[in-house]
């Protein structure tokens, strides 16, 4: 199967491999993302982007990766299970591909006791581990969790 990322051709060619991290804003400015894309450009080969880090509200991390795209950042979406169910999951992954983000990183997520919602009702509908095999089975069998055929399935590396 041919690489669908930078990240994933840097990781195949054993070369040594840099990864950034991108923390989005609490708050709807996109320059405070494009900045720091602009602090990243040159020196990593992909940047995470995280998902409610902390379990404090943040700009989502699909917007964040988007601006920084736009920048000339190849992004990798971090997403988390503890906000969404699978349901969710799944729209999410159909959208971040449509956008034409190719990596995806798959956690479980920091429990909402630790932000600043700790009266917020986690969704854990799933794990990292199992959205892991949704998102595999969404790209390699064109199917959903459920069951149902997608006509065009996301292009991603997975992780």
């Amino acid at each position: 199967m041919k690489a669908v990322s930078n990240l994933e051709r840097v990781l195949e060619s054993g070369t040594f491999t840099v990864t950034g991290e991108l923390g989005p804003p609490q708050s709807a400015d996109p320059e405070v993302i494009r900045e720091k894309a602009r602090l990243l450009k040159g020196y990593v080969d992909a940047v995470n982007v995280t998902d409610g880090q902390t379990a404090i509200v943040r700009m989502a991390s699909w917007a964040a990766c988007l601006i920084g795209m736009s920048e000339g950042l190849e992004p990798t979406v971090q997403m988390t299970c503890r906000d969404r169910n699978r349901i969710a999951l799944q729209m999410d992954i159909l959208g971040m591909s449509a956008l034409g983000m190719k990596n995806l990183l798959c956690l479980t997520g920091d429990h909402q006791s630790f932000g600043n919602h700790p009266q917020a009702k986690g969704v854990f509908d799933i794990d990292g581990i199992q959205l892991l095999q949704i998102a595999r089975n969404m790209r390699d069998e064109k199917k959903f969790q459920s069951g149902d055929e997608i006509s065009v399935s996301p292009s991603l590396f997975i992780g």
